[in-house]
């Protein structure tokens, strides 16, 4: 136990240093593109190439450790290689890439990483859920996110994988806007960015839906919990119920990586845990 805290406080340091050297990065950026202005057409390469990358690194197709050069993917592509190099910015800041001698390299990461990233998540999410609790105004608030429990009810009833999926993410976006503070909103999204850190991503298997089922009717029961303990101003019943969510995900994964290890299966999220 004390081992994995001293993990999880390193882990916390290793992420607000990268965090610095992000907004560093991003505010070196936004000057050169208040002098430099970049058109609609670059952006929308820039979007695209962010796209086609990501899928592609989830999907496991560029294996961890692997070289990504530019000219072969901006053909591969169709876009010009300055709108690839921001997408490759971009994805080295999700913590997807990291920049070696001459390009990028796909990460490899530990299970244990996995594990810690859903943690720094939930951490996250806890704090937003406290602050929306604690605001003046929330019970004006809630309405959204009540319609998304509400549209989650139907899903998990009529087991929808792909439906709960979409929803589910919806559902943490509303949480992390509750909180009234755009720095939370944003960090909460930063920390969705690996793929297995993601709200929905092994809450779902379309290998196991027994499984499937009682992951997200306790999921479920979690948001409608959540949801009542904000409108009631119970900050801290908020942030425990939160961190308790993101345990439940750090359980799907944990079950989702020893599937592939006694079956041999590919399970594409888990593409870049290779130790």
């Amino acid at each position: 136990m004390i081992q994995l805290e001293t993990s999880a406080i390193l882990y916390t340091i290793i992420f607000l240093k990268a965090r610095l050297a992000s907004f560093q990065t991003q505010k070196t950026i936004n000057v050169y593109m208040k002098t430099n202005p970049v058109d609609s057409q670059t952006k929308s390469q820039t979007q695209k190439s962010l796209r086609e990358l990501r899928s592609r690194l989830i999907a496991g197709q560029f294996p961890a450790n692997s070289k990504l050069r530019e000219v072969p993917l901006a053909a591969a592509f169709g876009v010009s290689r300055t709108p690839l190099r921001s997408a490759l910015l971009q994805l080295q800041q999700e913590g997807l890439l990291q920049r070696t001698r001459g390009g990028y390299t796909v990460r490899a990461f530990s299970i244990q990483d996995a594990l810690i990233a859903i943690e720094l998540r939930g951490v996250i999410e806890g704090t937003a859920a406290r602050l929306a609790a604690e605001r003046n105004d929330i019970k004006h608030q809630l309405a959204p996110i009540k319609q998304t429990v509400l549209k989650l009810d139907e899903i998990v009833k009529q087991h929808s994988i792909v439906d709960y999926s979409e929803f589910n993410d919806l559902f943490h976006q509303q949480l992390a806007a509750l909180a009234g503070n755009d720095l939370i909103r944003r960090e909460v999204e930063r920390a969705s960015c690996l793929p297995f850190a993601a709200p929905s991503a092994f809450s779902s298997s379309h290998h196991d839906h027994e499984r499937f089922k009682i992951s997200v009717t306790i999921g479920q029961q979690h948001h409608h919990a959540l949801v009542e303990s904000i409108e009631r101003g119970q900050g801290s019943r908020a942030e425990a119920l939160a961190r308790e969510h993101a345990h439940l995900a750090k359980i799907n994964t944990e079950v989702a990586y020893q599937e592939r290890k006694e079956n041999d299966r590919d399970i594409p999220l888990l593409a870049l845990i290779i130790k």
